[in-house]
């Protein structure tokens, strides 16, 4: 069974950083796209970033280009989200996810593996 543990998140100012990290267990890590989504309170979960098993695809969605950048570490079976210039808007609970493939990430990773989620406030 897939298990992923999200840390990393916290209060900062706005046009700040947080790095988020996501360590993967129980299968190989390799044979999975990845991604992180946010929740919002009042909103509904959605895509932030995607990448695929290799991490030679990456897919973001538009708030976030050019701010924040997702990768992957297959040896130490790691998933990060490097968040930069932080908006009072990026405040949310991050979730880290795991499926077959970007495409399926994408999609709403439906039949994947979830993490329980970290907090990330952003203070103006």
């Amino acid at each position: 069974q897939v298990q992923l543990v999200e840390s990393g998140g916290g209060l900062v100012q706005a046009g700040g950083s947080l790095r988020l990290s996501c360590a993967f267990s129980g299968r190989s890590f390799s044979n999975y796209g990845m991604g992180w989504f946010r929740q919002a309170p009042g909103k509904e979960r959605a895509l932030v970033a995607a990448i695929s098993w290799r991490g030679g695809i990456t897919n973001y969605t538009d708030s976030v280009k050019d701010r924040f950048t997702i990768s992957r570490d297959n040896a130490k079976n790691t998933l990060y989200l490097q968040m930069n210039s932080l908006k009072p808007e990026d405040t949310a609970v991050y979730y880290c996810a795991a499926d077959f493939s970007l495409r399926d990430i994408i999609a709403g990773g439906k039949n994947g593996y979830w993490g329980q989620g970290t907090q990330v406030t952003v203070s103006s």
